[in-house]
């Protein structure tokens, strides 16, 4: 396969699905992705695990089938608590195109008429297609006209599925299909200060959402959540070239210190683009969660290695 081919079939697939805690579930899981697994991210509060899948595309569609498929076997939602926001046992699954390196035009608004990016809106519809004729999964699509925020708010209300049954599944709810360019997931820890506390000073949690409130813009989608007793600024960086990791870490440091309170520290959701990362003094990774084993680009390096 020549440098040239992989640059118009290389894609991203960031499938989040509903099971956290469960390693034997987990586990099963991640051998259903197969080669193309990159990363896997766990949050047992959240109770919620990130598979960021990566390579050609084939390849990518075809462990998405098998994950999601098996993500509807295991995972009943029925009986699912957590923190974050969900539609279904596979919850949102958005196909990204992706070049052999990631530029800054990579990471602009998807453009409509690029070849990466129709061969990634095929995906997703190729994708919903089958989750709702061969599961019986109910698919929102999203990535053109509508976002992934617009789903949640109206899915089953006034709403209906672009593919599949226009009731939610028994037991796996749904699944928001999308194209996206490439976004990082980013959370950012909250406490009391107390050498700043004033009187009358909220808990963390009452800060964490007030700050997340106050930073919400379309760059940035924010939720503030408890986790595990503490307090929690969950973060997509929707354009990263305007809203990078470093940016807003500061951002919400400087807002709880506002209001009494301290940002502890960071936590990278997946992976992130070497672009991004290179734009950021690396005297600062270790402090937000970043490196370059953590960049799209040296996993994708390892996976091809591997092969």
């Amino acid at each position: 396969m020549t440098a040239r081919r992989d640059a118009g079939t290389l894609l991203e697939c960031v499938i989040n699905v509903s099971e956290g805690r469960d390693t034997s579930v987990l586990d099963r899981l991640r051998d259903s992705a197969g080669t193309t697994l990159l990363d896997v991210h766990t949050d047992h509060d959240h109770h919620r695990s990130v598979f960021t899948l990566g390579g050609p595309a084939s390849d990518v569609e075809a462990a998405a089938r098998q994950l999601v498929a098996r993500s509807l076997e295991l995972i009943d939602l029925r009986t699912h608590h957590g923190v974050h926001p969900r539609l279904g046992s596979a919850d949102v699954v958005p196909f990204v195109p992706l070049g052999p390196s990631i530029t800054e035009v990579d990471l602009a608004a998807g453009d409509p008429q690029g070849l990466p990016w129709r061969e990634a809106l095929a995906a997703r519809d190729r994708f919903a297609q089958w989750a709702a004729e061969t599961l019986g999964l109910p698919c929102f699509l999203y990535g053109s006209g509508i976002t992934l925020p617009e789903i949640r708010r109206r899915a089953f209300a006034d709403l209906a599925p672009d593919r599949g049954p226009d009731v939610p599944h028994p037991s796996g709810g749904a699944a928001a299909v999308g194209v996206r360019p490439v976004l990082i997931a980013y959370n950012v820890w909250v406490e009391i200060d107390p050498s700043l506390v004033a009187s009358g000073t909220a808990d963390a949690v009452t800060v964490a959402r007030q700050v997340a409130r106050e930073l919400r813009t379309p760059e940035v989608r924010t939720l503030g959540l408890s986790v595990d007793n503490r307090a929690q600024v969950s973060c997509n960086l929707v354009e990263p070239l305007r809203a990078a990791p470093d940016q807003v870490f500061d951002q919400v440091a400087t807002r709880a210190r506002e209001l009494g309170a301290r940002a502890t520290g960071a936590e990278l959701v997946g992976l992130l683009p070497r672009t991004i990362l290179q734009r950021i003094p690396s005297d600062r990774w270790a402090e937000l969660d970043l490196a370059e084993e953590k960049t799209i680009e040296f996993r994708l390096g390892q996976v091809r290695s591997a092969d």
